[in-house]
């Protein structure tokens, strides 16, 4: 199914979010993103949606500009951060701090090696954490992401991406 389909099945009261998937997966609409990395991160976003539409309009798309790697690491994007949002949200809003002294014992080595770009891997963290609400995943992810480098505008790009394919699937199922 292509982006135009999917386009297509929403009603006409996600108008705005129609008019907004169009630009977000473009390079101008998504400013300082490549569109390896704008496709990266809509992908790990849809595969963190379960929305089985959305992911195979993405994965379609996807599929002829991202590397086998790259399609494996946007699955372990939405994968360890469906873990880690769980974890540390729970360590970010519990009043007793004491928690987060305790050891952490979850292993999480495939962000340290993705088997991708890193950068477009964090980008693809920081989106789904969005998704997810974890503060502390955003914060990291941000911070790992600026200190690589990217700017404030591909930071915001990539989540703009998340809000609106997070849009896109719930317009989906209630329709």
């Amino acid at each position: 199914m292509s982006i135009e389909q999917l386009k297509n099945k929403l009603p006409d009261y996600a108008k705005d979010i129609k008019l907004n998937l169009a630009s977000v997966l473009t390079e101008e609409g998504s400013g300082d993103l490549s569109q390896k990395q704008i496709y990266s991160i809509a992908l790990s976003v849809a595969y963190a949606s379960k929305n089985f539409l959305l992911i195979k309009s993405i994965f379609d798309e996807a599929n002829t500009i991202l590397s086998d790697a790259d399609i494996c690491a946007a699955k372990s994007a939405a994968t360890i951060m469906a873990m880690n949002n769980i974890y540390y949200r729970f360590i970010h809003l519990i009043s007793d701090k004491s928690f987060s002294a305790l050891p952490v014992k979850l292993r999480m080595n495939v962000i340290g090696n993705p088997g991708s770009d890193k950068i477009d891997f964090e980008l693809s963290c920081l989106a789904v954490s969005a998704i997810n609400g974890c503060g502390m995943c955003i914060d990291a992810h941000t911070n790992a992401l600026i200190k690589s480098g990217v700017s404030k505008l591909g930071i915001q790009s990539a989540v703009r991406i998340a809000s609106v394919l997070n849009a896109v699937s719930t317009g989906i199922e209630i329709a």
